[in-house]
């Protein structure tokens, strides 16, 4: 291979390599075992093209630099796929003055289930939220709250498992 050529062929292996990493960690940790051993397999084998390749042309500093180069558009494009999946669940809570009570309808008019509750702030009685949304609709929901209560106070967490309620019998 011609010095561009390798070049470029290491930065698109390791690229290929880090975003298969990236996205095998991710379904790792969100317990899809058959697809993150599956890609697994594919990215040991990209992992091992690619180091060969640099190993053997190790003696040139721009092979090094294509492999940073290819690691770091690795994770970028990693990120990018997995927020394009955005696989699981996000769980909101919500806070807004008391006199927004009509939050909660409004957001199960579009589509949300919503378990809301009295609470106390340090300026009086506030109305807390609690939505769970699938991760790919989190930021229509944001969307949402931002045009329906501007000031809400809003924090997004992912839930590892849950069970009973309004959601499971929706998955089913």
């Amino acid at each position: 291979m011609t010095g561009l050529t390798l070049i470029g062929t290491i930065i698109v292996i390791n690229i290929v390599y880090v975003t298969l990493f990236t996205i095998r960690i991710i379904l790792v940790m969100k317990a899809r075992q058959f697809l993150a051993t599956f890609i697994s397999m594919v990215e040991v084998f990209v992992y091992l093209m690619g180091l060969s390749i640099v190993l053997n042309n190790i003696d040139d500093p721009l092979n090094l630099a294509a492999y940073c180069i290819g690691w770091g558009g690795g994770v970028w494009l990693g990120i990018k796929i997995e927020e394009w999946i955005a696989l699981g669940y996000s769980i909101l809570q919500i806070v807004v003055d008391y006199e927004s009570t009509s939050l909660p309808d409004k957001l199960r008019d579009k589509g949300f289930g919503v378990t809301s509750w009295l609470a106390e702030g340090r300026d009086g009685p506030r109305l807390m939220m609690q939505v769970l949304t699938r991760r790919n609709q989190e930021k229509k929901l944001m969307q949402d709250i931002q045009a329906l209560a501007p000031k809400a106070f809003v924090i997004s967490y992912e839930p590892r498992t849950f069970r009973g309620g309004f959601w499971t019998k929706r998955i089913k």
